[in-house]
């Protein structure tokens, strides 16, 4: 078996959170790729390696010195380096990285050497070879990953070392510049050397014990979710869950490799399996059926009214989105009756231009009256086992009937695995937690 490890930066913040890594590593010998980020903050008035970096290209853009903000980086790594006895001259490592960095130095490969020293230490202090991100993941010219070309350089590094430490967040491009991914690029990485590999299991490990069933800044202490699907998990993402994004772990969901979501604090606990699909049913999703919950405020809905609207309906439908896509405003959902329908919008998206539109609606001659509800919140209960149940929505009407929460809208996802309720700003928090109460325990 290979298991290919990422590790966050709340992992690697310093040299105790790295004996943390270090234990887990130990403890399976399938555990044999390990990708590393740059060290994230040790506490909340600390800084992250990478935002520094990024604070240095600025000095040095605008001609002012850094060297105390190096001089932080420097102190950093040295306590690692220290407190873990290891013998990787980290300190000359970075003045010679420095000595070579001008204004002229393109930012991407300056912030990328977070992961670089970070994995420099790792690697040393595992015992395993440190291999840079620079010498196997490859981008062509348009800024693509060579898939190919990556996939066969990482394996001649695998084969021949049989362990390895690399750094994430980059690449190089085919002339050797060091490319970086976006934000949480390391997750890219990780996935990246897991699908070269043909890994059975990508472990990505952070501060949290896998995905949580709802926000744990609404709900104390919510449970986590076992097993999520990819589609679920976009679901979730979508409606402004703190998730690990579908996108970051394509790579491994084109081969069904399994990902494991880990806590380095907790290294115990199962995490969150995601995959494609599930075969079979635990227990507890039987019992509970609701993957998660999760909800965004801010919308706004406008209802439109005409009596009597008959075979005209789909032509007004027609008409109003025309306008909504004239003044580029998204539309979330249109909830439908028999001689009314409404448009559901982020409220943001008409801040300027409320007047404007609501004017060209009531000026429709097929329009009997237009109105504007704003300070809408939506909430999504997600789960891939709701299909096979039968008087969810009946339960939702009641649990939020029962603790005064006015339902505003309510829909269904064509696929069956989500359900969308809209409710007052106001309600948002107690109707999340109403929801959780009623379905998740």
């Amino acid at each position: 078996m290979l298991k290919v490890l990422k590790f966050g930066g709340s992992s690697l913040a310093d040299s105790s959170q790295f004996k943390k890594v270090k234990g887990i590593v130990d403890n399976d010998d399938s555990r044999q790729v390990v990708v590393v980020s740059a060290p994230g903050k040790r506490h909340s008035d600390d800084n992250k390696i990478t935002d520094l970096l990024y604070l240095i290209h600025a000095h040095l853009k605008y001609g002012v010195s850094y060297d105390s903000i190096l001089v932080m980086i420097m102190d950093r790594y040295a306590e690692i380096r220290e407190t873990l006895g290891l013998t990787t001259g980290i300190e000359k490592i970075i003045d010679d990285t420095f000595a070579g960095i001008d204004k002229k130095t393109p930012v991407d490969f300056i912030v990328s050497r977070g992961e670089y020293f970070c994995a420099r230490l790792m690697a040393e202090y595992l015992g395993y070879h440190f291999v840079d991100a620079a010498d196997w993941l490859m981008f062509d010219y348009e800024g693509k990953v060579d898939s190919a070309a990556t996939e066969k350089k990482l394996r001649e590094y695998k084969d021949s070392y049989g362990t390895i430490v690399t750094p994430g967040f980059y690449g190089a491009m085919p002339n050797g510049d060091v490319r970086v991914f976006p934000r949480g690029g390391s997750d890219i990485t990780g996935a990246i050397a897991a699908a070269a590999l043909n890994a059975d299991v990508y472990e990505n490990w952070t501060d949290v014990s896998g995905i949580l069933m709802v926000d744990p800044r609404i709900v104390p202490d919510p449970k986590t979710i076992a097993r999520v699907t990819y589609d679920e998990l976009r679901e979730l993402s979508y409606m402004g869950a703190s998730v690990l994004h579908e996108d970051t772990v394509f790579p491994v969901r084109l081969k069904d490799i399994p990902v494991n979501i880990r806590n380095t604090n907790a290294p115990d606990d199962a995490g969150t399996i995601i995959r494609e699909n599930f075969d079979d049913e635990l227990e507890e999703e039987h019992e509970r059926f609701i993957t998660g919950i999760a909800g965004k405020r801010n919308f706004s809905i406008i209802n439109i009214y005409k009596s009597r609207i008959g075979e005209d309906k789909l032509g007004l439908l027609r008409q109003v989105l025309e306008v909504f896509a004239r003044y580029g405003v998204p539309v979330e959902q249109i909830p439908s009756g028999v001689d009314s329908f409404s448009v559901v919008f982020p409220s943001d998206s008409i801040r300027v231009k409320k007047y404007d539109l609501m004017h060209e609606l009531s000026e429709n001659e097929m329009i009997d009256n237009c109105s504007l509800t704003e300070g809408i919140s939506l909430i999504a209960i997600v789960g891939r086992q709701m299909a096979y149940r039968t008087g969810v929505s009946g339960k939702i009407f009641k649990a939020l009937g029962e603790n005064h929460v006015n339902i505003r809208t309510i829909q269904q996802g064509s696929d069956e695995i989500n359900i969308m309720v809209g409710v007052f700003d106001e309600d948002f928090n107690t109707a999340i937690r109403v929801l959780y109460e009623s379905f998740a325990k």
